[in-house]
């Protein structure tokens, strides 16, 4: 089951990289004026699908990770007494779940704008909010250690 770990581990730095893509290329558009594209439609499209896909492959290792058996065996108190386990067995995967939540409206709402401007708009507001709540509650330490 290690395999999850590795994997969300790994799909996190995609993810991050196209979010920041996406957000980028709406904030390019925004200061630019240029139309909306079918490029720039896939863009924020793929950025939605690459998080949906972690979310899922994050959801399989959360009821699978050591932190969340520790949690059910020692109860929530406990979890959320200790900074680390509280980052890894609740706030980590809320923000992201609200991040991704986002990151589908943003994508849900700008389909129903009619100018360039709105569309370029709402994907920057929408993604540039979750990607800067995925930047918050990453867990820098154990990316890096």
């Amino acid at each position: 089951m290690e395999i999850f770990k590795t994997i969300h581990s790994y799909w996190a730095y995609i993810v991050l990289a196209i979010v920041i893509f996406a957000v980028v290329n709406a904030l390019k558009g925004m200061l630019t004026k240029k139309d909306f594209q079918e490029t720039d439609l896939r863009i924020s499209l793929f950025a939605l699908i690459v998080s949906h896909l972690q979310l899922l492959i994050g959801l399989a290792w959360y009821f699978m990770s050591p932190v969340y058996k520790s949690m059910k065996a020692s109860g929530m108190g406990e979890a959320m007494k200790n900074a680390d386990v509280r980052l890894l067995s609740v706030e980590h995967p809320l923000t992201m779940i609200f991040a991704i939540i986002l990151i589908t409206i943003g994508f849900s709402r700008h389909k129903k704008k009619t100018t360039s401007k709105e569309k370029f708009n709402t994907i920057f507001l929408f993604y540039g909010i979750a990607l800067i709540l995925i930047l918050v509650k990453i867990p820098w330490t154990n990316w890096f250690s």
